[in-house]
């Protein structure tokens, strides 16, 4: 149990670093939009970059990954990971970050298949939605620590300043790997197959496939709306630069406390069940999130707050059930490609609430620029969120998962 805690915040804490570096970006819009000078769409090409060249070499690394020992893949896609965040942090273009940003989300989204993976492997079933609750907590933690304190140091020095940090703190987790994470080879069967066996076993099953089409929709009914909360919130709501920070310090602080709860949760009363509720449960804030008038700063807080308990609620739970969908000698391939449609479906919902979303003068700042139509975007993440719980009640358990 000792090496299994060990084990779990190495990972919790590369997928800290993982999480942050793309969530960094949500907040940073105003200040991006402002410095580069570019529009909504613009904006969310950076964050969709990043999304698409993490679904391409997710899917093309499903056709190799469970070939070699965990630990050695691991070490591999964090040291590029950790070359493309520190890219980042030196961009001084709007071109240049943007190809930095593809760099990150290369080895990045693979990075978190992977991280999966080894919990799924080292961790049996009926424990598992705990486990996995510790690591997502990681998510958390990027809320109510790395992203406020990355708003801190871009006020305090610049933009580039929390891809630097993220590098630096990347560059100690790698030697925490290094010298902690032991060989992981339960996987491996002697045997290799070929590609066209790869993707038979995972586009050729209906299990499968409704699994990769339930990430999708799922993915649909979240990343449509979030990478513009932060621009809503200081061209609508009437937030400064500054009070960004107390959204994620609020949310983050509320689903570190939650995250380990649901996974418990989820082991004793069954995840079905727990992702139905807080699946259910995610609506209203969704609607009100994005509809949302000026108000004050704690109200408006609330709402966040509520928001990210009952969207992080769903996560655990479904994330688990789709680790159950296959056997462990090919669940590395599988959850390659399901983090590339995950991340490709990630980039489609930031460019597609891109084009929907259009802007003018805001209210309260010169500088600022409120979003026109940002509640159609929100219906359709509710249209997708409810397409969600219809589709995980015909997801299986696979034998040995």
């Amino acid at each position: 149990m000792k090496n299994e805690r060990i084990l779990l915040f190495i990972l919790a804490a590369a997928m800290f670093t993982h999480i942050m570096d793309f969530m960094i970006m949500m907040p940073l819009s105003p200040s991006l939009m402002s410095i580069f000078d570019i529009n909504a769409q613009q904006f969310s090409l950076l964050v969709s970059s990043y999304t698409i060249t993490a679904g391409i070499t997710g899917f093309l690394a499903a056709f190799w990954i469970d070939r070699f020992d965990r630990k050695s893949m691991m070490l591999f896609m964090y040291f590029g990971f950790t070359l493309g965040t520190l890219a980042c942090a030196y961009a001084p273009t709007y071109p240049f970050l943007l190809i930095a940003r593809s760099l990150a989300g290369a080895f990045g989204g693979v990075l978190g298949a992977l991280i999966l993976s080894i919990v799924s492997d080292a961790i049996p079933l009926e424990r598992r939605a705990s486990g996995l609750g510790i690591v997502m907590a990681s998510f958390s933690v990027a809320s109510v620590f790395g992203v406020p304190f990355g708003l801190f140091l871009t006020s305090k020095y610049s933009w580039h300043a929390p891809f630097l940090f993220l590098g630096i703190i990347a560059v100690v987790i790698f030697g925490l790997m290094l010298g902690f994470i032991p060989p992981l080879r339960s996987h491996l069967n002697g045997t290799h197959k070929k590609p066209i066996e790869i993707l038979s076993r995972i586009f050729g099953q209906r299990s499968t496939l409704l699994g990769l089409t339930f990430v999708s929709v799922l993915t649909l009914g979240h990343f449509t709306i979030v990478p513009f909360i932060a621009a809503y919130m200081v061209g609508n709501v009437g937030f400064s630069n500054d009070d960004l920070s107390y959204i994620y310090l609020v949310g983050g602080a509320l689903t570190i406390f939650f995250s380990p709860w649901v996974g418990k949760m989820a082991d004793k009363h069954g995840r079905l069940k727990i992702f139905t509720i807080f699946g259910s449960l995610v609506i209203l804030p969704i609607l009100f999130i994005t509809n949302m008038p000026p108000m004050p700063l704690w109200s408006a807080l609330v709402v966040a707050g509520i928001f990210f308990i009952f969207s992080n609620g769903r996560m655990v739970p479904s994330t688990t059930m789709e680790t159950a969908i296959i056997s462990p000698e090919s669940r590395g391939s599988y959850m390659s490609i399901r983090s590339s449609v995950q991340q490709l479906t990630s980039g489609l919902a930031s460019f597609l609430a891109g084009t929907i979303i259009s802007e003018k003068a805001s209210m309260f700042s010169p500088e600022a620029k409120a979003l026109v139509n940002y509640g159609y975007v929100g219906l359709i993440a509710v249209f997708f969120s409810l397409v969600s719980l219809w589709l995980a009640r015909k997801l299986q358990v696979a034998e040995g998962a």
